[in-house]
C-alpha cells in the first residue's frame, strides 16, 4: 500500500511526524511525504528535528498570500503529485487549507482519505476562522475519521458520519510532545536557548503567551494592553514567541511597552517551546494545539478566544475561556497567580487528549484497512 502524506505548517508536520514514523515500520506500507510549505520557516523546523526528507516539496508560500491564491495553488500543484504518485490513500491532517485542499484534490481523484485529529468543533463558522469550515468539509470526504476524544468523535457522529469509519485515538500531539521531552531530558543543550532566556527572569513565575488567530487580528492592540498590564507585576516574568504574521508583529510592536518582564522573540523551535511549557507557571494562548499540550505537563491554559474546539479541555478543566476582553484576561490570570487553590484545580486536572500512543494505533488501521 502506498500512503502519501500531505502537510504544510509547523502544526501539521508536528502531529504527523508521530504517525509517518509509525507507518514507515508497518509491514506492507509504502509512505511517502509531500509537503506544500504553507508555513515555510517553521515547517522547517520540524522537519529538522523529526529526521523527515519530503518526497516532495512545493515551496508554495507567497508573502501575503490570500486565502484564494493559496487554494487555487494548493488544488493545482497537489493535484499534480497525486497523478504522479498515484497513491492508494492520501493523509492529512487538522484544519489547514493544505488539509482541506489536500483531501479535495484526492476526492477528485477517487483516493481515499485518511484525516487524523478529526471531528473538532466549535459549533461557529467564523471561530476559528476559515479553520471550522475547512475540517468539516475534510469530514465529508474522508473514508478513516481518527477523532482525538470520545467528544470529537460524537460530533462525527452527530453529522452523520459512519459510525465503523470512525476511530477514537487520542491526539498524536501529545505522542510528539512526550517524545520531544524526553529527548530534551536526555540532550539538554537542544533547549540551550530558551533556558538562557528564562533564566534571566531568575525566581520569577513564568507565563508563556501565543497568539496568532486570524479572527484574532482586530483585537491584537487590546491582548498587547493586558499582556503589558501584567508585566507590571513584579513576580512574573512573560515569554513571548512572536509569530511572523505581520498583522500580530505591528500590533505587538506599536502596543507593547518596553519592559524587563517581557521577552518578545522570534518563533520557538519545537524543542525550545516543549522546554518554555515544561517551565511556564501558566499559559496564555489562542493556539488549539496549546491548549491540548501544556495540560499534559499539568500548566493550565487561559485561551483567548470566544469559542473553542477543544471543550474537553474546558470540561477537564485545565483550560477556561477568557475571549480577548483585556480586563478578563488580566483578572483571570491574577486570580491564578493570586489564588493557590485555584492555581491547583487547573494544574492537577487531568488531560483529555491522549497518552501518547495516538500514532501506533492509527498506523495499525491504516495498514490493515481498520
Amino acid at each position: 500500500m502506498k500512503v502519501l502524506a500531505v502537510f504544510g505548517t509547523r502544526p501539521e508536520a508536528i502531529k504527523l511526524f508521530p504517525v509517518i514514523d509509525a507507518l514507515r515500520i508497518e509491514t506492507g506500507v509504502d509512505c511517502r511525504v509531500c509537503v506544500t510549505a504553507q508555513h515555510r520557516g517553521m515547517l522547517d523546523q520540524i522537519l529538522r528535528l523529526s529526521g523527515i526528507v519530503p518526497d516532495y516539496d512545493l515551496d508554495i508560500m507567497v508573502p501575503g498570500q490570500t486565502l484564494d491564491s493559496l487554494t487555487a495553488a494548493l488544488l493545482v500543484r497537489l493535484g499534480e503529485v497525486f497523478d504522479i504518485e498515484k497513491p492508494d490513500r492520501v493523509i492529512v491532517q487538522g484544519d489547514t487549507a493544505t488539509a482541506m485542499v489536500g483531501a479535495l484534490a484526492a476526492y477528485y481523484r477517487k483516493i481515499p482519505v485518511s484525516h487524523v485529529e478529526a471531528g473538532l468543533r466549535s459549533g461557529d463558522i467564523h471561530h476559528p476562522w476559515p479553520e471550522e469550515v475547512n475540517r468539516r468539509i475534510v469530514a465529508t470526504m474522508a473514508d478513516q475519521h481518527f477523532a482525538p476524544t470520545a467528544t470529537a468523535a460524537e460530533a462525527l457522529r452527530r453529522e452523520g458520519v459512519r459510525a465503523d469509519t470512525i476511530f477514537e485515538t487520542g491526539n498524536t500531539v501529545i505522542d510528539a510532545l512526550l517524545a520531544t521531552r524526553s529527548r530534551l531530558l536526555a540532550d539538554p543543550s537542544m533547549c540551550r536557548k530558551i533556558d538562557t532566556i528564562i533564566d534571566r527572569f531568575g525566581a520569577k513565575r513564568i507565563i508563556a503567551v501565543t497568539t496568532h488567530r486570524r479572527e484574532n487580528f482586530a483585537a491584537m492592540r487590546g491582548i498587547a494592553g493586558a499582556i503589558g498590564q501584567i508585566a507590571e507585576r513584579d513576580d512574573v516574568g512573560i515569554v513571548f514567541p512572536v509569530h511572523p504574521n505581520p498583522n500580530v508583529r505591528t500590533a505587538m510592536a506599536d502596543a507593547l511597552p518596553a519592559s524587563d518582564t517581557i521577552a518578545m522573540i522570534e518563533p520557538l523551535d519545537y524543542p525550545d517551546f516543549v522546554r518554555l511549557l515544561d517551565r511556564s507557571t501558566l499559559v496564555l494562548t489562542d493556539s488549539g494545539g496549546v491548549q491540548e499540550e501544556a495540560p499534559t505537563f499539568g500548566k493550565p491554559v487561559l485561551v483567548m478566544r470566544e469559542t473553542t474546539e477543544r471543550p474537553e479541555g474546558v470540561i477537564a478543566g485545565t483550560a477556561r475561556l477568557v475571549g480577548t476582553d483585556p480586563a478578563l484576561i488580566v483578572s483571570e490570570t491574577s486570580r491564578l497567580l493570586d489564588n493557590p487553590s485555584a492555581y491547583d484545580a487547573m494544574s492537577r486536572a487531568h488531560s483529555p487528549f491522549g497518552d501518547g500512543h495516538a500514532a501506533a494505533r492509527i498506523s495499525r488501521i491504516i495498514a490493515n484497512g481498520r
